[in-house]
Formats: structure tokens, sequence, C-alpha cells
């Protein structure tokens, strides 16, 4: 298979704290223009910010990865729900310095330690984690009823 490439855009005017910018991925429109800026990095302000986009991408990758990785093994599962919490410490510049993934699974059929091997395999398989490997990145993964 060909490689693929997907792409997003960035668009910013002004300086680093007064200015503002605008996101977009024209092939989903999942961004359609969604505001990004200081404040909405690092204050509460409305909008988005690279660190939640870098968790969204890692939460999709890695529950894609487990999905496959359960279904390969005999095991589809019911559902996969995840979290992924990137951090962005400030201490000598912003620097993401932590990753933490957490996901529940209903899985028939399916021990706890296979399923925790699996999704030990996903977290270390998935392209965004082989992307980001340089920062730590915990998993918390539970079989749920």
């Amino acid at each position: 298979m060909a490689s693929i490439t997907r792409k997003a855009t960035a668009h910013w005017e002004g300086d680093l704290k007064s200015g503002q910018g605008r996101l977009d991925t024209p092939q989903s429109g999942l961004m359609a223009g969604t505001r990004y800026g200081f404040n909405t990095r690092f204050g509460a302000e409305k909008g988005t910010n690279p660190e939640e986009l870098i968790a969204a991408a890692h939460a999709g990758c890695f529950t894609m990865a487990l999905s496959a990785k359960l279904t390969e093994a005999g095991h589809p599962p019911q559902s996969l729900d995840t979290q992924a919490e990137v951090e962005l410490g400030m201490e000598g510049g912003p620097t993401i310095v932590e990753i933490r993934l957490k996901t529940q699974a209903r899985v028939a059929g399916l021990d706890a330690a296979k399923f925790r091997a699996l999704a030990d395999d996903a977290k270390q398989n998935c392209p965004v984690s082989k992307a980001l490997s340089a920062v730590p990145i915990s998993l918390d993964a539970e079989l749920v009823e």
C-alpha cells in the first residue's frame, strides 16, 4: 500500500500573547476554522490548542490499534473508550512532559492479563505513540462489564 498523507493548516496573526490563529483540517472539516491562541493554550479561554489536538490524535490512534489487536486475538471489542491527557510543563519553557492514556474496554471472553498485554502492545505500536516516543506515555487499561 502506498503511503497516506493527511494535512492540517494553521494561520496566525499578531504577536504571541495578543495574536490569534485558526486551525483547519480540510479533509474532514473537524476543525473548520477553530480558533486558537495564547489564552486557549495557557489560559481558560474557549478554543483549542496543540496539546489538545495531540491528545485527540493519540486517543483515536491508540483506540483503533487496540481494536485491531483485540480483533486479531479473536476478541473483537464491544466498546472502547479512551481518554488521553497531554501534560504541558512550564519549567524551562513549555514542554510536553507526559502523556497519560486511560482506556476502558468491554470485551467478552478475555482475561485481564491478556487484555493488558494487548493494550500495552497497542500503546507501543500505534503510529502516534511511535511519533511521540520521546515523551513518557503511561497507560491505565481496564476491562469493564
